[in-house]
């Protein structure tokens, strides 16, 4: 049996080999002729100049790959969100994500409410129903905007909402209301 098989293979071996072996005169012809007619040819002239809709479609799927591409909002640390609190400005907004409820037990101070569940709805809304809605200005998408929620979870989605609705100055306090309240009672004098 094992003869057989042996036979086979190099029987095989020696057909695909003479095969493969052909003169070059056969092949060159060919090749000839084909370079021939590809160099006879007239050159082409340049692509003719995208339209408008084109040009806009183009554009269009070059913003949907930036937002499919992985990126994650710059991380700010305690000790980074601190002054901030401290000293608002009117061109960095902190926004709290947690749910009304939540936001019962406290906030960051200059911190702003908008739950993530409202978030991107909120972001589409004029700003005068913004205004009407939340109590304050709609962040433009040229200011700063910092997210935080009750573990950082929350604060990351809605990072990637403020993204997709062309925010570009986008922080994620990822410590949040967890480790705010920690250090902050940690800086108060026990009794």
């Amino acid at each position: 049996m094992a003869s057989l098989l042996r036979t086979g293979i190099a029987r095989n071996v020696r057909v695909v080999a003479k095969r493969n072996i052909v003169p070059g005169a056969v092949t060159r012809p060919a090749l000839t002729s084909l370079v021939r007619f590809n160099s006879s040819e007239a050159p082409s002239s340049a692509k003719p100049a995208p339209t408008a809709e084109q040009l806009k479609r183009k554009e269009w799927l070059e913003r949907q790959d930036d937002l499919r591409r992985d990126w994650d909002a710059k991380i700010l640390t305690y000790e980074e969100l601190l002054p901030i609190t401290q000293s608002p400005t009117p061109d960095t907004y902190l926004i709290d994500v947690r749910e009304p409820n939540e936001v019962m037990q406290g906030m960051i101070p200059s911190a702003v409410n908008i739950p993530l569940t409202v978030l991107a709805d909120s972001l589409h809304m004029s700003p005068e129903s913004f205004f009407t809605k939340h109590g304050f200005n709609k962040p433009k998408t040229h200011q700063r905007v910092i997210f935080y929620c009750r573990s950082g979870m929350r604060s990351t989605s809605a990072s990637d909402v403020a993204k997709r609705n062309g925010y570009k100055d986008i922080l994620n306090y990822k410590g949040s209301w967890l480790e705010w309240t920690e250090k902050q009672n940690a800086q108060k004098p026990s009794a």
